[in-house]
This record gives C-alpha cells, structure tokens and sequence, in this order.
C-alpha cells in the first residue's frame, strides 16, 4: 500500500511554494508539475520530494533550520 505520508494535498503543496491550489491545477493540466491521484478520490497529490526540487530549482529554503541559515 502506498505510504501517503509521503504526499501533500494541493493546498499543502501551494502553501509550502506560496502559490494559489489553482495554479497547481493549472501545472498539473499543462504537464509542468504532474500530480499523483489518490486511488479511492481521485484527489490529486503531489510527491514531497517533488515539491522539495521545485522549492530548490527556485532557490527556496525547504526547512526552517535552511531558512535561518540564510
């Protein structure tokens, strides 16, 4: 079974990078940001570690502890 820890909602995802939920909606459709989907709802979930490289590649603290140091 899949570890859903592992994953964020779409507006847990927009709040970490500090975007509107509708405009990860609008990544996912354009195949920018592609979401996982949820296999009982059919939500869309994105990969931590995913949102971590987005977080990096727009050089963005992803902890607390990075974000202190800078």
């Amino acid at each position: 079974m899949t570890q859903f820890k592992e994953f964020l909602t779409v507006s847990e995802a927009a709040q970490v990078l500090g975007v509107d939920p509708m405009t990860l909606r609008r990544w996912d459709n354009a195949k920018k940001l592609v979401a996982q989907r949820h296999p009982y709802n059919n939500y869309r979930l994105y990969k931590k570690s995913e949102i971590d490289q987005v977080l990096k590649q727009l050089g963005t603290p992803t902890t607390k502890q990075e974000a202190v140091v800078r």
